[in-house]
């Protein structure tokens, strides 16, 4: 995992609950935190910081996970603006993922691996996104979308149909946008 993600953990938890939080997550987590924004880092290593922070935080791990995509958004947002600034809405940023965003990302960070995403589109006008990712963080995902709702002032729901930690077939979002 790229050391981006570590360094947004740290600031977002040390922006909401300070330094001390931050520090207590690092000494449970058993890791050094010494993290480039370049550099490569195991993906175990981001899960025991989140494992860290859910204990410190007295929270699941998977809200945890969706609380930081959420408080990450607004910081790609700024750090990132130009792939923002093409979409008007939620949905038109979230169907530019796979084939706009994610191979910038890719440009930006060399060795990035980012998720794939399929989609289609329910009758309802929800849109079914299937997240395919070995890392299996579609919790990250949900706060990313409720993150970029947030951006782009849009209120939107989201429902997770199908997830492959339940022992389903593939992770399915169903998002809602409003």
């Amino acid at each position: 995992m790229k050391g981006i993600v570590f360094n947004l953990l740290e600031e977002v938890v040390t922006t909401t609950h300070g330094e001390d939080t931050w520090d207590e997550v690092l000494d449970a987590a058993g890791v050094d935190g010494a993290y480039t924004s370049l550099g490569s880092y195991p993906d175990e290593q981001f899960g025991l910081l989140v494992m860290a922070a859910a204990d410190a935080l007295g929270r699941p791990v998977d809200d945890v996970v969706r609380w930081f995509g959420r408080q990450t958004m607004p910081l790609f947002a700024l750090r990132f603006a130009p792939l923002f600034a093409d979409h008007d809405s939620t949905r038109s940023f979230v169907l530019g993922l796979n084939e706009v965003i994610h191979p910038e990302v890719r440009k930006l960070y060399p060795g990035a691996d980012t998720p794939q995403f399929i989609f289609s589109t329910e009758k309802s006008g929800k849109l079914l996104m299937e997240y395919r990712s070995r890392r299996r963080l579609c919790s990250l995902a949900e706060g990313l979308l409720l993150g970029a709702g947030d951006h782009y002032g849009e209120e939107i729901t989201i429902e997770h149909p199908s997830c492959l930690k339940r022992g389903d077939a593939s992770c399915v979002l169903a998002v809602d946008f409003r």
